[in-house]
C-alpha cells in the first residue's frame, strides 16, 4: 500500500539561514503549495558551499526565521548526510520532492538524495535555473547529468533552459512557467524619500544595478557606457547595490579610470531584505548589462516595485522584458547600445 499524498510535498535547497536569490524562491515556493492546499517541508543545508570556494563574505543572513523553520541536514561535502537526508525526506511520505538545481557542485548530494527518495516512492521534480554554469569547469557535463538522469519532471522559467536541458538529457517531461514576482520585500516608498535615504540627488535619473557581481552580468559594459550617458544628460546617477563576487578593485580602478564617481553611488555589500524595496524605489529604470544568462530574478523585484528594466538580449532575459512595454532590449557587450537605450528610456519618457 502506497501511504505517500501528492498533497504532501518534500523542498530541498537554500533556504533560511541561507540568503539570496535562489532562498527567496524556495521559501515563495512553499507559500506557494501552502496557499494552494499542499503541506511542504523544506530541508535544506548544514553546510552549502566551503567556505574556502565561496567567493562573497557570508553565505548566512541576519533575518528572522521563518515558521516553521527549515529542516537543516545536507552537508554538500558530507556524504552520510546525504543518506541521511533522503531518510528524513522519506520520513515524512512526501508524494513529491523538488529540488532546486542551479550549478553542478550540488549533483553529486542531489543525485543521491534524488535516487533514493525515488526508491522511497517520491516523485522527483527538479526546478532548473541553470543546466550548466556561467562559469564552466571540467566535469560540469558528467555530474549534471547524473542528477538530471534521476529526476521524473522538469520545471524552466526560460525556452533557453529548456532547450540546454534537452541537449543534454532526454527529459520525459518539461513544464515551462514564468518566473515568478517576488512579493516577499515588502512595499516601495516614495520615490523622493526612497533617494534621500541613499544620498542620490532627488531629481536624478536613476540607474540600478542590482546583485551579486560577477563578469557574466556585464556591469563593465555598464561602467563604460556612463560617460557618454552623463555627458548627454547631467542627470544621470548610477547606483550600484550588490556584494562583489569579483575583485571589486577592478571595478573601482574603472571608475576612477572613467572619472565618473560623482555620478556613481556603489553599495558593495549584500542588500538586505528590508532595504530592498528603498534601493528599487529609488530607481527610474533597473539596468541588467548581461553577457550571458539564463534568467534572473532581478526582473520580477522589479517588476514587484512597478520599475521598467532595460535588459540585454541573452539566454532568457529578453523573454521577461516585452520591448517598448515592460522595458527596452539590446543587444549584449555594447556600451554605445545600451547608453542609446538609456537615453531613449528618458528622452521619450518611456518609464510613465
Amino acid at each position: 500500500m502506497n501511504d505517500k499524498s501528492d498533497l504532501d510535498i518534500a523542498l530541498v535547497g537554500p533556504a533560511f539561514p541561507y540568503r539570496g536569490g535562489i532562498a527567496h524562491f524556495i521559501e515563495r515556493l512553499q507559500d506557494g503549495f501552502s496557499a494552494r492546499g499542499f503541506r511542504s517541508r523544506i530541508f535544506t543545508f548544514t553546510r552549502q558551499y566551503p567556505e574556502l570556494l565561496f567567493p562573497g563574505k557570508s553565505q548566512l543572513t541576519s533575518g528572522e526565521p521563518p515558521e516553521p523553520p527549515p529542516t537543516r541536514c545536507l552537508d554538500t561535502l558530507n556524504p552520510v548526510t546525504w543518506l541521511s537526508t533522503a531518510r528524513a525526506i522519506a520520513r515524512s511520505a512526501p508524494g513529491v520532492v523538488v529540488l532546486k538545481y542551479w550549478m553542478p557542485f550540488f549533483a553529486p548530494a542531489f543525485g543521491t538524495v534524488a535516487r533514493r527518495v525515488r526508491k522511497r516512492g517520491s516523485r522527483v521534480v527538479v526546478v532548473v535555473d541553470n543546466v550548466l554554469p556561467h562559469e564552466r569547469r571540467p566535469g560540469d557535463v558528467a555530474l549534471t547529468k547524473y542528477f538530471l538522469k534521476a529526476v521524473d519532471g522538469f520545471v524552466v522559467m526560460s525556452s533557453k533552459v529548456r532547450e540546454d536541458l534537452e541537449m543534454l538529457v532526454s527529459p520525459a517531461e518539461v513544464r515551462l512557467v514564468e518566473h515568478p514576482t517576488y512579493d516577499n520585500f515588502g512595499v516601495g516608498v516614495p520615490r523622493q524619500e526612497a533617494r534621500m535615504q541613499l544620498g542620490i540627488p532627488v531629481d536624478a535619473h536613476v540607474l540600478l544595478f542590482f546583485g551579486f557581481v560577477r563578469k557574466y552580468k556585464g556591469l563593465e559594459t555598464l561602467l563604460s557606457a556612463m560617460p557618454t550617458l552623463t555627458e548627454a544628460d547631467p542627470k544621470i546617477h548610477l547606483v550600484v547595490a550588490g556584494e562583489f563576487y569579483d575583485d571589486e578593485r577592478e571595478y573601482r580602478g574603472q571608475i576612477a579610470k572613467l572619472g565618473i564617481s560623482s555620478k556613481l553611488t556603489l553599495m558593495s555589500e549584500y542588500i538586505a531584505d528590508e532595504d530592498v524595496a528603498t534601493v528599487f524605489s529609488a530607481a527610474d529604470v533597473v539596468v541588467q548589462p548581461y553577457l550571458s544568462a539564463t534568467q534572473s530574478g532581478v526582473a520580477q523585484i522589479a517588476f514587484n516595485f512597478d520599475r521598467p528594466v532595460i535588459t540585454t538580449d541573452v539566454g532568457g532575459l529578453a523573454e521577461t522584458v516585452t520591448h517598448g512595454t515592460t522595458g527596452l532590449v539590446v543587444a549584449p557587450g555594447s556600451p554605445g547600445a545600451l547608453a542609446e537605450a538609456v537615453r531613449s528610456f528618458f528622452d521619450e519618457d518611456l518609464g510613465k
